[in-house]
């Protein structure tokens, strides 16, 4: 990628990680810019995880090269995780203290004085919209409140950059939404995002840049809109029929739309026009169960370049 040193915070070149025989990551190329949002999109066991803990300098690499703030993290791992915020993907909140003695605690692990963890705690718990539950012990709280708290105790030491891997998985839709609020205020501030997700609308809503990675390594890379106009067509018509064996109905599809995807539950016509198509099914005299007519996702990206599904 092009940019200068300072544009460029994180930079991987030919980053290997392995356990054993196993290669969790085989050797991956990508660098984020000063304050984008970029994010590692794929299912689970694709290498995201792997790469954030090399990133984060908790996990040295087995091969290649890995440079944050122009540092290598095998000689100036604690200089770098003084400027790194990390959100891991399960809370580990202690959950018999306070909403604000988890910060406390935290602030003063970076080596803030009391005054500045309680200035800073005032803050981030205001950013966090649990101001009013800033007394109240941590067990009871929603998983929303926890992932929140999880990020403003992340924030104390007012990082330069925050990894959050797989930020939001287990909340619901609302408690989700506030969760990107909350993020997107955050890059808004100046702080560089990078996340891992295997949520294709979370890397739509979030990232400005992101790459797909599959068994290791990464088989494309874009913003979300771009890999979509590369990947896929404008819209997708999901088809559901009586039979178990949708395979069965690809081979009548034929010429109706830019190319069909085989599920187990339904099938994927890709095209400019879903209305169009779904009208060419019919006058081919086949009725299906249900149509539905949307734009494609993240997802129809995934399905196209690796041939299943991001939850597979």
């Amino acid at each position: 990628m092009t940019g200068t040193d300072d544009d460029i915070l994180i930079r991987a070149s030919g980053l290997t990680k392995t356990f054993g025989d196993f290669t969790a990551v085989d050797g991956i190329d990508f660098g984020v810019r000063r304050g984008e949002a970029f994010g590692f999109l794929g299912p689970n066991g694709a290498g995201k995880s792997s790469t954030m803990r090399m990133v984060g300098c908790v996990s040295p690499a087995t091969g290649g090269e890995l440079r944050l703030f122009g540092q290598d993290p095998a000689t100036h791992g604690p200089d770098i995780r003084a400027r790194l915020g990390v959100v891991p993907q399960r809370d580990t909140l202690d959950e018999e203290l306070t909403v604000e003695e988890n910060i406390w605690i935290y602030g003063r692990y970076f080596g803030l004085s009391r005054r500045e963890v309680r200035s800073r705690t005032t803050e981030l718990l205001e950013f966090a919209q649990l101001a009013d539950r800033a007394g109240s012990k941590v067990e009871p709280l929603s998983g929303g409140m926890k992932r929140r708290l999880t990020i403003a105790r992340s924030l104390v030491n007012s990082p330069e950059i925050l990894l959050l891997d797989e930020p939001t998985t287990g909340l619901d839709p609302q408690a989700r939404h506030v969760l990107w609020d909350r993020l997107f205020r955050l890059k808004r501030s100046g702080v560089t995002l990078v996340l891992t997700t295997h949520y294709m609308d979370e890397a739509e809503q979030l990232c400005d840049r992101l790459v797909v990675m599959d068994h290791g390594r990464i088989v494309a890379e874009g913003s979300p809109r771009s890999l979509i106009e590369q990947y896929s067509t404008r819209e997708v018509l999901e088809l559901r029929f009586a039979e178990d064996d949708h395979a069965a109905y690809a081979d009548k599809l034929f010429g109706v739309g830019e190319r069909t995807e085989v599920l187990p539950d339904r099938l994927l016509v890709y095209t400019d026009d879903g209305d169009e198509a779904a009208a060419a099914v019919h006058r081919l005299g086949l009725h299906p169960l249900s149509s539905l007519v949307r734009r494609s996702t993240l997802e129809d990206v995934f399905l196209h370049l690796t041939g299943r599904t991001l939850v597979d």
